[in-house]
């Protein structure tokens, strides 16, 4: 897959594009449908399958006191567009300049100037250019006037609407079964180990601190049954804690904290992904650390029987369902 990151990197002669445009955060079912149709029209032009994506989100420069967290980086981003089958991602800086930059410039800078568009699908609620003034109507007349068709995908879903919003208020209220219905595959986190204070050493329990990317969507604080996946590319069971750890502390910064049962080896500054497959429990506190350690014993059972079972049924465990690092 060929990643554009500004003008002068599109192919030289230019090669016509179906084109898909959104942020496309956390790449959910929705998404992964416009991808679909996308694909399907590339193919039936005989064109390259492109996505035009932005970083970073927009409302972080438009509304940054209301901007959401995001799901995945744009790291995991790319990766999902290729395990899909996506030809050319087109990475849009969104900053000041391109929010004032009106619709109709947009149309014919990017797709049509850089990408050569042949069609262009978007979602039928899509909003672009200058205070948003652009939306499906204003893609067609463009399409008119340089010549590409324009597809606007319905809104997907089973009941409600699969979205980015959807997923981020399932995981605020720590409810996996429907962030991981709508994202097609378990949650995933990725981030750096980073030293800690070796509390979960001390218990008998080794935990490695996940330092996350900046504006980064957790999961509502509790412990999870997890998976996690090394640098060697494979997978182990964890137990993953999120939270401030109330036993020690009144209040303080909210940790992620992921033990591998059996792992003895030294992973800091290792770059880790951390798939939430089942909320175990909520943040608790215990009458003596004698309790704590039994409860944390029992929970890191459940999260190996879990783990087992997760890969038996799970034939696709390596692939994209939890993030196909490159």
């Amino acid at each position: 897959m060929i990643v554009l990151h500004d003008a002068t990197d599109v192919a030289n002669p230019p090669a016509p594009s179906v084109v898909a445009i959104g942020v496309f955060d956390g790449l959910h079912l929705g998404h992964q449908r416009v991808i679909a149709t996308l694909l399907d029209l590339a193919r039936q032009r005989g064109a390259r399958a492109t996505v035009v994506t932005f970083d970073p989100h927009p409302a972080w420069v438009l509304a940054p006191e209301r901007a959401p967290k995001l799901i995945g980086t744009l790291a995991q981003r790319l990766e999902g567009f290729e395990a899909l089958g996506v030809d050319v991602v087109r990475v849009v800086r969104f900053d000041p300049a391109l929010a004032a930059e009106s619709g109709e410039d947009f149309i014919e800078r990017v797709l049509v100037g850089e990408l050569h568009a042949l069609s262009v699908v978007v979602g039928e609620d899509f909003r672009f250019g200058h205070e948003r003034h652009g939306d499906v109507d204003l893609l067609s007349h463009g399409g008119t006037r340089w010549d590409f068709d324009v597809v606007a995908a319905p809104i997907y879903g089973i009941g409600d609407r699969w979205s980015s919003t959807m997923v981020r208020r399932a995981l605020d209220a720590g409810d996996l079964d429907t962030a991981n219905g709508t994202l097609g595959r378990p949650f995933t986190l990725r981030g750096q180990v980073v030293h800690g204070d070796a509390r979960g050493a001390d218990l008998g329990y080794p935990t490695a601190n996940l330092e996350t990317a900046p504006r980064q969507q957790l999961p509502s604080e509790g412990v999870y049954a997890g998976v996690a996946r090394l640098a060697d590319s494979t997978w182990r069971s964890a137990a993953v804690s999120v939270g401030a750890r109330p036993q020690f502390y009144e209040a303080g910064e909210v940790l992620v904290e992921v033990h591998l049962p059996g792992f003895e080896a030294d992973l800091y500054d290792a770059t880790l992904d951390v798939a939430f497959v089942r909320r175990l429990r909520a943040q608790a506190t215990f009458s003596s650390v004698d309790e704590l350690i039994a409860r944390i014993e029992l929970d890191v059972r459940q999260s190996v029987g879990i783990f087992e079972e997760f890969t038996a049924n799970t034939p696709a465990l390596l692939g994209w369902e939890l993030g196909q690092r490159r």
